[in-house]
């Protein structure tokens, strides 16, 4: 069983990988616009769901990461 941090730095590199991803529809929606056509609503909404999915994967990577670092006080 990996540790924390391990899962921590598995989540960041998959991260990178939803960045790319992201990065991939937007290049192509800017070649199409380049070439004198429209944006591709349906890749405009794959790279807004990616995005979200990059920022929560980067939310829990934090999260793992922090908690082999820091002593978090849940409450009562």
């Amino acid at each position: 069983m990996p540790d924390l941090e391990e899962l921590a730095d598995r989540l960041g590199s998959i991260a990178e990988d939803l960045a790319d991803a992201a990065l991939d529809r937007l290049r192509r929606n800017a070649d199409a616009i380049r070439a004198g056509g429209a944006p591709d609503p349906a890749l405009v909404a794959e790279e807004k769901r990616i995005t979200r999915a990059r920022r929560s994967v980067e939310k829990a990577a934090g999260l793992l990461g922090a908690r082999s670092t820091f002593e978090f006080d849940d409450g009562p």
